[in-house]
């Protein structure tokens, strides 16, 4: 499954990602800090989409409300509740 998230409060703009059953396999992020987001996409692909939502969930970044992490974990809760 191919899932398109539009990202609020960050940088980024947008999260492109894929799931297989609830694997995370690939995953893109549109805008941010490009070093930052390759390094968590490389991260949580082949890893189980609720262990990545629960250690991501809620991370800020700096005084924002949210952060290229949590936008994530929110992006793959959707996700999931589209399966």
């Amino acid at each position: 499954m191919t899932y398109t998230y539009k990202t609020r409060g960050t940088c980024s703009t947008q999260i492109d990602l894929e799931l297989e059953g609830n694997i995370v396999h690939n995953v893109k992020f549109t805008g941010g800090c490009n070093g930052n987001t390759k390094g968590l996409s490389a991260m949580v692909v082949g890893q189980q989409a609720e262990e990545v939502i629960r250690r991501l969930q809620g991370i800020r970044c700096g005084m924002r409300p949210t952060s290229c992490p949590d936008q994530l974990a929110e992006a793959l809760t959707e996700a999931l509740e589209q399966i």
